[in-house]
């Protein structure tokens, strides 16, 4: 039974219990009939304090995102990575001016953003993502967004770095994250690894449009290029 059905069922209890002590008070009746009559109302009433309590927590339960069991298993079979466009940072590009190792120069998450990327991180925990190597561009917003989601120490990678500024650079920011990526999985260790990038970054590679906070996990060959690819939509 889904979680609305329960709380129909709770609320029709709860009306019938009204229904059943209005009739006993308001009409003569027999003693017996009113005694049954309280006898069922007070029954329900019983029924409903035993759903409540359960109705809540599946209520809180049903909102919560399903578990992707595969996720975990995938990111460790050397096959694939996943990619993250940054959490939420208000505005559209950068400031004129801007300096990449000056966060106060640049487009910055805000609160909400920040709050984002925590969920996004204790999301991968509930999928059985625990600890991974995490890379980011070097963008604060970027930088930011990888160390909230608590997996590890954060490592700055240039090819997850934006081109939005000068597209001309995307086929060989795209060959470099490539080779990157190829050179990561290639390593012994075969930890989860997560690239936290741009919207331009992810959608060449990818060929996705993503919003803020969403993922993309990617198969790929032995030479990192992109063979398929699983959204993940921020949670």
């Amino acid at each position: 039974m889904g979680a609305s059905a329960l709380l129909q069922l709770a609320t029709l209890t709860s009306t019938l219990m009204g229904f059943w002590g209005g009739l006993a008070q308001g009409y003569f009746l027999s003693d017996r009939m009113i005694f049954l009559m309280l006898s069922v109302g007070h029954f329900m009433k019983n029924i409903y304090r035993i759903l409540t309590p359960f109705l809540f927590l599946l209520t809180s339960l049903w909102g919560m995102g399903p578990a992707h069991a595969g996720l975990a298993q995938d990111l460790q079979d050397g096959q694939h990575v996943l990619l993250m466009r940054h959490a939420d940072a208000p505005g559209y590009g950068d400031p004129a001016g801007y300096v990449l190792g000056k966060c106060a120069t640049q487009r910055n998450l805000g609160d909400a953003g920040k709050k984002q990327a925590k969920t996004i991180g204790a999301w991968l925990s509930q999928q059985g993502v625990a600890s991974a190597h995490v890379f980011s561009s070097p963008w604060c917003r970027c930088l930011d967004t990888a160390q909230l989601l608590n997996k590890g120490a954060v490592k700055t990678e240039a090819s997850l770095g934006s081109f939005f500024d000068n597209m001309a650079l995307e086929k060989k920011q795209t060959k470099a994250l490539e080779g990157f990526i190829q050179n990561e999985l290639a390593k012994a260790a075969k930890a989860p690894l997560i690239l936290v990038t741009h919207h331009v970054n992810i959608q060449a590679y990818t060929g996705k449009v993503v919003g803020v906070g969403d993922m993309v996990l990617v198969k790929v060959n032995p030479k990192g290029e992109h063979l398929s690819n699983t959204v993940y939509p921020s949670p």
